[in-house]
């Protein structure tokens, strides 16, 4: 058997909707990765700006795309993950990129550390240009991190095939913060393992999810909180340290609330966090403060 066919699998999927402008390089950041066994699938949505054509132009170098309407995010990866046959998974949106070699080092990493069911490394941030303007950097984390809403940049994460199967796929009914939902229920059943190394760099854009419709994440923190304390488990779990959790969803809710555009509204979910979890809170101060001063000279809160 050749070094080539023993090297495992790695499945990558792209939802893609109306990012023609961004396509072309999350399409190459996957194609030009120095690992030789990728699959790579594009679930587009029915995009009319240009992507298809784009998706075309590489339709040799895929194992599989479609353009057809869906019912959003989960659903095209969902479609994707279902056609997927490698033993490692990943998938990445289309206005993100791969850092050089990221696919290799996550395939060493878990070939390192068996027991783990996925690994993670750090996020670039870009800009619309491409431009590098900042990093988030993480720790080792584990389930009762992820309880407490400490999230991982889901673009750097890879996924062991079976472990995803045994969790099940995306939930459907979580729009924004589906991925850190579904680190929960995995997390469940096997540990993870940070790498600290950029693998991906997420792109900062006013059509960017998390930039548009930033205020929304907040509901989904609320939902994600409300089904954990719905299974036992995570229930128990969160009852050990339900000071950390509530004050960390409540900062992140702060966060993406001062993001879109709620600075009032962010200072109260700030206020509640520095209530709960002083320390974790303080580490966003001067978020904290502009969101006063926003809703001082009279911010955007509805």
């Amino acid at each position: 058997m050749s070094a080539k066919a023993a090297q495992p699998l790695v499945s990558i999927i792209t939802p893609s909707y109306n990012q023609a402008e961004y396509l072309e390089a999350t399409l190459r950041s996957v194609l030009d990765q120095d690992y030789p066994a990728i699959e790579y699938l594009v679930v587009d949505g029915g995009s009319t700006d240009g992507s298809v054509e784009i998706i075309r132009r590489h339709a040799g170098a895929l194992a599989w795309w479609t353009s057809e309407p869906d019912a959003g995010q989960a659903e095209a990866i969902n479609k994707g993950l279902a056609r997927a046959s490698g033993e490692i998974v990943a998938w990445l949106n289309s206005d993100d990129v791969y850092r050089p070699g990221a696919v290799s080092a996550a395939v060493a990493a878990l070939a390192a550390h068996p027991a783990a069911g996925l690994v993670y490394g750090d996020v670039d941030f870009i800009d619309g240009a491409g431009r590098t303007i900042g990093r988030n950097s993480y720790r080792q984390y584990g389930l009762a991190d992820l309880l407490a809403f400490r999230i991982i940049g889901q673009p750097s994460i890879f996924l062991r095939a079976e472990l995803l199967r045994q969790a099940g796929g995306l939930d459907p009914d979580y729009h924004y913060l589906l991925d850190h939902q579904l680190w929960i229920r995995m997390a469940r059943l096997a540990g993870m393992v940070y790498v600290p190394a950029a693998w991906s760099a997420a792109r900062l854009h006013g059509a960017a999810k998390n930039v548009a419709q930033a205020a929304a994440f907040a509901e989904d923190i609320e939902r994600i909180l409300s089904w954990a304390e719905g299974e036992e488990d995570l229930k128990a779990m969160i009852e050990t340290q339900r000071a950390r959790v509530v004050g960390g969803a409540e900062r992140l809710k702060g966060r993406y609330l001062l993001d879109g555009g709620r600075p009032r509204a962010a200072l109260r979910a700030y206020a509640r966090a520095l209530l709960f979890s002083p320390g974790w809170a303080l580490r966003h101060w001067h978020r904290m403060l502009y969101a006063g001063w926003r809703s001082l000279i009279g911010g955007a809160d509805a």
